[in-house]
């Protein structure tokens, strides 16, 4: 089992840039994938961006070109630089991360094997 603890969140106009970060602490010596996930208040949790342990990256069509997810495998530290923030990208940010590979997709956060607390992003306009 691994636990998985987000920071870097906060509030930004429109345009700015954040970083979030997620560290890994626990078994890690079992290989996770991992991935970052937003969701809004009443809405459905979506995927934002993931990264298979080969360092193969997805990304969901809503931020590419803005969003970059990253991992300092040495800190077991997955990050996501965030730029170009709209106000639509306000939500709560998590991290997951699991033994498979993990969609980008519609359902994609089911069944996860770890999440974090989140963290929350506020971009005003």
């Amino acid at each position: 089992q691994v636990q998985l603890v987000e920071s870097g969140g906060g509030s930004v106009q429109a345009g700015g840039s954040l970083r979030l970060s997620c560290v890994m602490t626990g078994d890690t010596s079992i290989t996770y994938h991992m991935a970052w996930f937003r969701q809004v208040p009443g809405k459905e949790r979506e995927a934002v961006a993931a990264r298979d342990d080969d360092g193969t990256t997805r990304y969901a069509d809503f931020v590419k070109g803005r969003f970059t997810i990253s991992k300092d495998d040495a800190k077991n530290t997955l990050s996501l630089q965030m730029n170009d923030l709209k106000p639509e990208d306000t939500a709560t940010y998590y991290c997951a991360a699991d033994r498979l590979p993990i969609s980008v997709g519609t359902l994609g956060y089911i069944g996860l094997d770890a999440w974090g607390q989140g963290t929350l992003v506020t971009v005003s306009s």
